[in-house]
């Protein structure tokens, strides 16, 4: 008899509505590409409007140019972002949201900015807690 040593999910388990709690949750995936330090910044540009390649490279300041390209190329496979290609020349490449694509830049964009009203708030508590540190490391060293 075989033993198998990596955990399995029953059939049962597979079929269950989706949980991010869950280990082998497909939706783990979607939510790190969703929520990946690129993704959320080309979601909430494309929120915008449509950009071309480099506009939205600008825009969205630090990313390089490989990231960027991979960044929209997951979004895009994931039915979030829309790449549409002119026949023109040069090449033409205009990349926008899909309705479910707006739909998760909306929700990302919140969070964002909540991130940015709240970054005061962020650095206190940062601070407090180094200064706790701190002490605590001075008081183990003398004791």
């Amino acid at each position: 008899m075989t033993v198998s040593k990596e955990p399995q999910e029953s059939p049962a388990s597979v079929s269950k509505q989706p949980d991010v709690n869950r280990a082998m949750c497909p939706s783990r995936l979607v939510l790190e590409h969703v929520t990946s330090r690129w993704g959320v910044l080309v979601l909430a540009a494309l929120l915008e409007r449509s950009y071309r390649f480099s506009e939205l490279r600008r825009t969205v300041g630090g990313v390089s140019e490989k990231m960027l390209a991979q960044t929209l190329q997951t979004l895009e496979r994931d039915g979030f972002v829309h790449r549409d290609a002119k026949p023109v020349i040069p090449p033409r490449v205009d990349y926008s949201l899909t309705g479910l694509g707006r739909e998760a830049a909306e929700q990302v964009w919140g969070l964002a900015r909540w991130t940015e009203r709240r970054l005061g708030e962020v650095d206190k508590a940062r601070q407090m807690y180094d200064e706790a540190r701190t002490a605590a490391n001075g008081e183990a060293r003398t004791s």
